[in-house]
Formats: C-alpha cells, sequence, structure tokens
C-alpha cells in the first residue's frame, strides 16, 4: 500500500457563469491528497495520513477520496473548518491565496498509535504541509517512524507566498530530503529552492546524500531523473491541448509511484536496483498521466480505464 501524508482541502478555481462574469466553482484539491486519489484511481491500494474536517467542505473532500478507491481510515476527521485555496491562472502557472488559519488540515498531530504501517510499501509527503513549525514536526516523526521499512517519496511542491522565512523553509526541506528515498520537484520548485544550480549538480548531491531516485519535472519539455544505478534520464512530455495545469504535478507523482509499484521496483532495496529501461517506463508513463490531467479542469487525474491501451 501506498500513504500519501498531507494537505487535503477544498480549492475554489476560475471558471465563468452563463453571462460570461467571473466566478469560482469549489473542487478538492491539497497536493497530498491528490497523489493519494491519482494512485487509487490507477489501481494501486491507497490510504491518505492527515486531517479532513467534518464541516461541508470536509465532507466533500472525504467523499470525493472515497469514490476514488482512497482508504480513510488513517485520517483524522475533526471539526475545525477545512482549508480553502483560491487559485488564479497565470499563463501556465497557477497561483493560490490560502485560508489556512486553525484548519483540520493544519493542526493536524501524528498518533503513532492510530496509523498502522502493516502492508504499507512507501509513504509520500510534501507541499503545505512542510511550510508551517507543527505539520513539519508531526510529519517528520512519522517519517522517522516509517523509514525503517518504508520507501520516503518527497515532493516539496513549494507555495512562496505562504514561506515567512525562505531560509528556514530550505533548509527544512533539504532535511527532509535526506530521509527521502524518491524526491521530485518541479523546475519552479527547484528554481525557489536552488536558483541557478546545475540540475546535475543537485541531483548528484541528493544522491550522496542517501536518495536513490531524484527528478525534475519541467512541464512541455517532460522530465529528467538521476538515479544511483540507471544513471540520467530524460523523458519527453506528450503534446496534448491544455485546459490548465493544475493537479498536473501531483498526477505525475502518483502515476511514478503506480508505475514502481506495478514493476515491484517500490520497495527500497528493489528501487536501488531498477534497470534504465525500468525507470524510463515509469517516467514515461507519469508524463502521459500528467499530460492527460492537463486536458481537463482541475485535479482530476485519470482512472486506469480512460488512458489508451499503450499508456503503460
Amino acid at each position: 500500500m501506498l500513504l500519501s501524508c498531507g494537505d487535503a482541502l477544498i480549492d475554489f478555481l476560475p471558471s465563468r457563469t452563463a453571462d460570461g462574469r467571473e466566478a469560482l466553482t469549489p473542487a478538492v484539491g491539497g497536493s497530498c491528497l491528490n497523489i493519494a486519489i491519482g494512485s487509487a484511481r490507477l489501481d494501486v491500494p491507497t490510504g491518505f495520513v492527515g486531517g479532513i474536517s467534518t464541516d461541508t467542505f470536509g465532507r466533500m473532500i472525504a467523499d470525493h477520496a472515497t469514490a476514488s478507491g482512497v482508504d480513510l481510515s488513517r485520517a483524522t476527521r475533526s471539526d475545525r473548518q477545512a482549508t480553502l485555496a483560491f487559485a488564479r491562472v497565470t499563463g501556465t502557472e497557477t497561483q493560490y491565496a490560502f485560508y489556512d488559519a486553525d484548519t483540520a488540515s493544519r493542526n493536524w498531530t501524528y498518533r503513532r498509535e492510530a496509523i498502522a504501517l502493516d502492508g504499507v510499501t512507501c509513504l509520500h509527503t510534501g507541499s503545505t504541509t512542510l511550510v508551517h513549525d507543527q505539520g513539519a514536526t508531526e510529519t517528520l516523526a512519522f517519517i522517522e517512524d516509517a523509514r525503517a521499512n518504508v520507501t520516503i517519496a518527497l515532493d516539496p511542491n513549494c507555495r512562496p507566498n505562504l514561506v515567512k522565512d525562505k531560509d528556514a523553509y530550505r533548509a527544512r526541506i533539504l532535511a527532509f530530503c535526506v530521509k527521502a528515498d524518491i524526491v521530485k520537484m518541479s523546475d519552479v520548485d527547484f528554481a525557489y529552492l536552488f536558483g541557478d544550480e546545475a540540475y546535475a549538480a543537485r541531483a548528484e548531491a541528493l544522491l550522496s546524500g542517501g536518495a536513490s531516485l531524484v527528478v525534475i519535472t519541467r512541464g512541455n519539455d517532460g522530465a529528467l531523473a538521476w538515479h544511483r544505478k540507471a544513471g540520467p534520464i530524460e523523458v519527453k512530455a506528450p503534446v496534448v491541448k491544455v485546459v490548465d495545469t493544475i493537479g498536473a504535478g501531483d498526477s505525475f507523482q502518483a502515476a511514478m509511484l503506480a508505475a514502481l509499484h506495478r514493476l515491484n521496483r517500490i520497495d527500497r532495496r528493489r528501487l536501488r536496483e531498477i534497470s534504465a529501461a525500468e525507470l524510463t517506463r515509469a517516467l514515461s508513463f507519469a508524463c502521459k498521466c500528467a499530460a492527460f490531467t492537463c486536458t481537463r479542469p482541475g485535479a482530476d487525474p485519470p482512472r486506469s480505464g480512460e488512458l489508451p491501451r499503450d499508456a503503460w
């Protein structure tokens, strides 16, 4: 089983009324929940760990996740309100305004006795959960308990508008990288964290620090990956008609983890021995799923039956 630990929220997405006025439409989101939904839709047993409100929006989140096949038995339900995020699309990037004070997601705490790890092969985390002190502290405690037997996957999915101290945040992300077997980030995340540093140089540093796989996604330009054994790999992204890019990075991460699961390479020891051909296949599949997500509005990753037969 894959577990995804972190944020679950409601995105308000740009839309238009029948008479052409600007409007906002609520949709379930949150990077870590999106990843759980994405992998579950690809037929990988998946659970979500985090705080979900019992309010109207929280029920919307829970119903959506359950309908996609996500196991919520390890999630914490709370009467605190749900996190809300208002999205604005500018060019190929989506900017967010978050309303996250005293919410169920932000106030999640790690309950060791409530989170069974039997059968769990991979734990993913990242995004807004790591911005605030409490979320980062609780998540790190969970990772420390899990990492002896579970592969750790990280996607920082940076939200600069939430960061108060960039140097402290960067140090925190690097501390999480040291604990991770798989580090994936977008080119935008990379630029925010590492400026003009060369991808390969930072990837080699992360591999030396303990990671087995480092992936940089580049939107229309596909993805780059570095692995201790399989070497540097580049895969192309399919050309599609883009509606928006919301959730594309999450869909990539979900599909990559699902592909590694399908290849029986998600286990830490087996991941270290993955071949270049297997890794290329996993990354190509992830690019196809991310591209598919871009063809419809919001974070709506594909189900297995929606993909072309040759996608895998």
